[in-house]
């Protein structure tokens, strides 16, 4: 399980990290790209807001990348990465999806309707991806 899973986590962490910290660094190519939303498509609270968490992500995200790498490598540390990583990734996927739902509940301008579809299901599949690798990691501790 641990290389294909440790694969799971690379393929699906490296597009949030890299993409966060492309959004941060270089935001116009980002917009271009399709990974954030344009100044013009949202409210101006939530373009400061969704650049800001991006720069926050830029330092914290890295961790769940790293974990995968370390897990298809068999290195012990996965573990702790994972748990880091993946509360990280928990996190910043349950706020991108709470965030989301209520603001639009409220009419705040958040993008067009299919980008925050897409958002908030991609943001659900890191969560899903980050519960899991948790669990992996505590099985793992409580197995040495």
């Amino acid at each position: 399980m641990s290389v294909p899973w440790g694969l799971v986590v690379i393929v699906s962490s490296m597009p949030a990290w890299g993409g966060q910290t492309l959004s941060w660094l270089a935001p116009d190519l980002a917009v271009r790209l399709g990974l954030t939303e344009s100044a013009d498509d949202v409210d101006h609270t939530f373009f400061i807001d969704v650049r800001a968490e991006a720069a926050w992500d830029s330092f914290v995200l890295w961790t769940m990348p790293l974990a995968g790498v370390l897990l298809v490598a068999d290195h012990e540390w996965w573990r702790y990465l994972g748990l880091v990583g993946g509360g990280a990734y928990l996190y910043f996927a349950g706020r991108g999806i709470f965030v989301r739902v209520a603001m639009r509940r409220q009419g705040v301008a958040i993008g067009r309707p299919n980008v925050v579809r897409t958002a908030i299901a991609v943001l659900a599949i890191w969560g899903v991806v980050a519960i899991v690798t948790i669990v992996a990691a505590i099985m793992s501790l409580e197995a040495t």
